[in-house]
């Protein structure tokens, strides 16, 4: 399934958003503030490392001087400035002195310092108000800044001040002291004292530019891809930048080259898997390197692979790059004189236990510019010393700079890339232990890179193969499925003699549900049948449990379940064999509407004979089919029974979970990320329940065009399962917006679909929706005969859901022709609504019960409060509506007036007309037009355009409206989510 070019909802790329400067809006405010005012400091000195953005802050600054009109001169300094004597009090000159260049020439060209410091001072001394913007004071030459910090030229009464900036934070630590040039000089004594002695002058202040904090950083992120950065990327650009301006700006950058940013409602996400963009030679960071030259250049290159050893390194890169101990640690030197490299201070201010990179983008960067043998033989000298480390009874072997995760991921990495070089046993054996810890990198990247290697490292086909179908595992769950069905099927296809029965059952199920993730529905529909299966050299029982699943990821339900009736004594023969096709089994009678089998597998009998991996996996599905069929309560016993935290499931069960819970906000997460990555299948049977509760959520809070735009999206082309619960989804849509008729063609649509496959689960929403249709329309009969078809599939199926469905349903039908029916009906879906403690669903019925008469007004306000706190603002919306028409006050007049606001904003930024909001808010086009008039007048937006700029940036103009139109408010206690196991998708998911 494809994704269509153009979706709205989905769009890969981001562009920067202008050129101010993010999280450095306190400096901004500063140095304006000392600038503007004509009595303050006559030099404003801009001080921080590479890549800290002094440039465009002082753009910025200089600015908003000129919109002041405040007179602005800009002079750039540039490498090779420094060797030329006096080149910058020129400029200074003759940007200040339109009338004296000629002599300010002649005296530059002479070298005559006094007659250069006697035109400098006079051109300091005007006294029309100018600002002079003198940027990368680093490259100027050392006469010019000993004029301007050798003499007292602040000390006069003058309107010229100046903006200047250079490399370092003065006398700190921390700071970068050498600055260098691509001519390789070396100016820190020439330039360097004299640019501190500038920053202490008379009259002079220092701002100081240090890294981004955390939260500074999410916001450049946002601002530079115009979206809400999504954890997972904030952290990846945390760990590889440190904060520092310009190194996100190269990472971003990079990834919007590849195509792995991506957007999806408003949130960005780095794919998964997507690797860390090379910074080009051009960049910044590479052209200081460039400037040492040799040796700098392959110490650094050396260093990028070995840094975490610690100090030993030093000899570690002598002996591997041919230099001598001496030569290495004088490169280290200037390498972290230039600010390319830190020293890592040792315990209370001791020795330096080593050095790490300023920026871990530049020592990745490092690494792939080396050649793949030399890469390799760096990374075995670094095995062969953690091993020799291990072997004299260091546990663990020393790594510094490192957490325990990453050191196992240095590690592991350090033994991928050595290859034949090191030990190739103890090499596999350590690789396989690093690829099967607990998360060893949140994306699966790591797993797959151990995996591979060890994969080729095994030579002998008994243990190459097993070592294969871990990697393809490994990429399963990485959401790599083309690479699992790949290797999976050279498995089944070359080598099923290495692996035993139950070995091969679970390759031909990762193989089957692999090709369903990868969204192939034809070759699925090969997968399901015998001839494909018969022309392998397979156990029967991995060609039927293979075949079986394929019928099931295709809703070929009765196939699926006369296939594993029939071969029965083939896979029933012991507890591992039989817990997969167990589970297609019962999942087959659930979709058939039979569900006594899949109660009884809740128990999960087998669990304590397939090892926990796998325990996992037939735990998640159950999880999911009870989520989908909206039993929380079940879901969260089976959890508990089997001793797994909820923060350990995966996306999507994490997604199923809190949307039941009315916990929309976080169930957005997940489901955003799935959705950007294309995993939006689910181990339920149902496989578009996450997009198409996504778009439930979305157009319960306004966003109609969007619910759109997503059902179309992941509606599959061609072969695939049936897509129901997006059929459902979608006529409620067509409903809101006025098409009954369209709504009516797309539930029996759906509706016929389901009877084709056999399907009786799920479709409880399809008949329900479809009876009261038919009810409004006045078509009666018609509406009852589907209650009768409800209530069969609520007696069959026995499920909350299912019951409360006809409940509501048949409460509303039977309203005019069987009022006490109708508000018994009413009053029991109201009890059983409360008994499954689902906050939408409890409101729902809350108001369907007072609209059949089952229930007081009264009822519209505790429905009015859940809606609230799911963010149903339409809902939320027309119940106001109810209550003000039942005479029932609304509590908080002044939040239901900005949520009015904010709905109203939200439909236009959703592209509707005026008709169009009226439809949706049940309103007439004049009062829509009045509401949009007083919206103009508070907010002081003027146009729908406008609107559309403050919804979509999360601000607008005027006061009290601040944040007033942002889309998916965060609550205050919301925290950061950790995922949990990979995608799974399927009825069972593999092992």
């Amino acid at each position: 399934m494809t994704v269509p070019s153009g979706n709205p909802w989905l769009v890969r790329g981001g562009t920067a958003v202008g050129d101010c400067p993010v999280g450095r809006e306190r400096e901004l405010d500063e140095g304006y503030g000392l600038l503007a005012d004509k009595d303050g400091p006559r030099l404003v000195l801009v001080r921080g490392e590479r890549g800290s953005g002094r440039t465009v802050f002082m753009n910025a600054i200089a600015q908003r001087l000129r919109l002041d009109g405040e007179l602005v001169r800009s002079v750039s300094c540039v490498p090779g400035d420094g060797a030329r004597p006096f080149l910058l009090a020129l400029r200074i000159v003759m940007v200040l002195e339109e009338r004296r260049p000629a002599e300010a020439l002649r005296a530059a060209g002479r070298r005559d310092g006094a007659v250069m410091a006697v035109l400098l001072r006079a051109a300091l001394a005007r006294a029309v108000s100018v600002v002079v913007v003198l940027d990368d004071l680093q490259y100027a030459d050392a006469e010019s800044l000993a004029l301007l910090g050798g003499t007292d030229l602040f000390g006069v009464a003058s309107g010229v001040r100046l903006l200047a900036s250079a490399v370092g934070f003065g006398g700190s630590a921390s700071g970068a002291g050498r600055v260098v040039d691509e001519s390789q000089v070396l100016w820190r004594d020439r330039v360097g004292g004299t640019v501190e002695e500038l920053a202490a002058a008379q009259g002079a202040r220092t701002i100081v530019l240090a890294r981004l904090g955390a939260e500074r950083t999410v916001a450049m992120v946002a601002r530079r891809l115009g979206a809400t950065p999504d954890t997972g990327l904030v952290r990846r650009v945390r760990a590889l930048t440190h904060g520092l301006p310009g190194a996100v700006d190269a990472l971003l950058t990079g990834w919007t080259r590849q195509g792995a940013i991506k957007v999806a409602d408003g949130h960005a996400f780095v794919g998964a898997r997507a690797p860390t963009p090379v910074l080009s030679d051009g960049d910044r960071f590479m052209r200081a390197l460039d400037a040492l030259g040799e040796p700098c250049r392959t110490v650094a290159g050396a260093l990028s692979v070995l840094w975490p050893l610690g100090a030993r390194v030093v000899a570690l890169i002598a002996g591997s790059v041919g230099l001598s101990v001496d030569e290495v640690r004088s490169a280290v030197g200037d390498l972290a004189g230039a600010g390319i490299v830190e020293e890592l201070s040792g315990a209370e201010g001791g020795t330096a236990e080593g050095w790490t990179f300023g920026v871990l983008l530049v020592a990745h960067a490092l690494r792939e510019r080396l050649g793949p043998l030399e890469r390799s033989r760096l990374s075995a000298s670094a095995v062969e010393t953690l091993w020799a480390d291990e072997d004299a009874g260091a546990r663990p072997p020393t790594i510094v700079g490192l957490d325990e995760v990453d050191a196992v991921a240095y590690r592991a990495d350090r033994i991928a890339e050595a290859g034949t070089l090191v030990e190739r046993d103890r090499a596999v054996r350590e690789l396989t232990v690093a690829a099967e810890r607990p998360h060893p990198d949140s994306e699966g990247g790591g797993v797959l890179r151990w995996c591979q290697a060890a994969g080729h490292l095994v030579e002998r086909p008994a243990d190459r193969v097993p070592a294969l179908q871990r990697y393809a595992v490994a990429a399963y769950f990485a959401g790599d499925f083309r690479t699992a069905r790949t290797i999976a099927e050279s498995i089944l296809r070359d080598r099923p003699d290495i692996l035993g029965r139950l070995e091969l059952q679970e390759t031909a199920t990762l193989f089957t549900v692999a090709t369903a993730n990868d969204h192939d529905w034809r070759a699925l529909s090969r997968l399901a049948t015998e001839q494909w299966w018969d022309e392998l050299r397979l156990p029967v029982l991995a060609a039927v449990t293979g075949r079986a699943l394929a019928l099931c990821l295709l809703a070929r339900w009765r196939e699926a379940l006369d296939l594993l009736v029939r071969t029965e004594p083939v896979w029933n023969t012991d507890v591992r064999a039989a817990a997969n096709p167990g589970c297609f089994r019962a999942a087959a009678e659930l979709a058939l509407g039979r569900p006594e089998r899949f109660r009884r597998s809740l128990a999960l009998p087998e669990a304590p004979h397939i090892g926990p991996d796998h325990a996992y996996t037939l735990t998640v599905a159950k999880f999911d089919e009870l989520l989908n069929a909206g039993d929380l309560h079940a879901g969260e016993t089976l959890l508990a029974a089997q001793g797994l935290a909820p923060q350990l499931l995966p996306r999507q069960s994490q997604f199923l979970r809190h949307h039941l819970r009315g916990e929309w906000d976080e169930a957005l997460e997940p489901a955003r990320w799935m959705l950007a990555n294309n995993g939006i299948h689910t181990a339920a049977i149902d496989h578009y329940v996450v997009p198409a509760r996504t778009a439930a959520i979305l157009l319960a809070r306004g966003r109609v065009t969007s619910a759109r735009r997503l059902i179309d999206s992941v509606r599959a082309e061609g072969e695939g399962p049936p897509e129901y619960s997006l059929d459902a989804g979608e006529a409620e849509l067509l409903r809101i917006l006025g098409d009954p008729a369209g709504a009516e063609k797309t539930l029996r649509s759906g509706l016929e679909a389901a009877e084709a496959h056999g399907q009786i689960a799920g479709t409880d929403e399809l008949w329900a929706s479809l009876a009261e249709l038919l009810a409004e329309s006045g078509r009666t009969a018609e509406a009852v005969t589907c209650l009768q078809r409800l209530e069969r599939i609520s007696d069959r199926a026995g499920s909350g859901r299912t019951r409360l469905r006809y409940l509501t349903a048949s409460a509303r039908v039977l309203r005019p022709d069987s009022p006490v029916t109708a508000g018994e009906n009413a009053r029991e879906a109201v009890v059983l609504a409360r008994s499954r403690s689902q906050p939408f669903e409890t409101a729902v019925t809350l108001v369907a019960a007072v609209g059949a008469g089952g229930g007081p007004p009264a009822l519209l306000r505790e429905a009015y409060e859940l809606f609230g706190g799911s963010g149903a603002v339409l809902e939320r919306f027309r119940t106001r509506v109810a209550l003000r028409a039942a005479g029932i006050s609304v509590p908080g007049r002044k939040q239901a007036t900005v949520e009015s606001e904010q709905l109203l904003a939200s439909l236009i930024a959703e592209g509707l007309t005026n008709r169009q909001i009226a439809t949706v808010l049940r309103l007439t086009e004049d009062a829509v037009a009045n509401r949009l008039s007083r919206l103009f007048a508070r907010t002081g937006l003027r146009s729908r355009t406008e609107v559309v700029t403050a919804v979509l940036t999360g601000s607008a103009p005027g006061r009290e409206t601040a944040g007033r139109f942002r889309r998916h408010p965060r609550r205050p206690d919301q925290g950061d989510q950790e995922d949990g196991h990979g995608t799974g998708s399927g009825v069972c998911s593999p092992r």
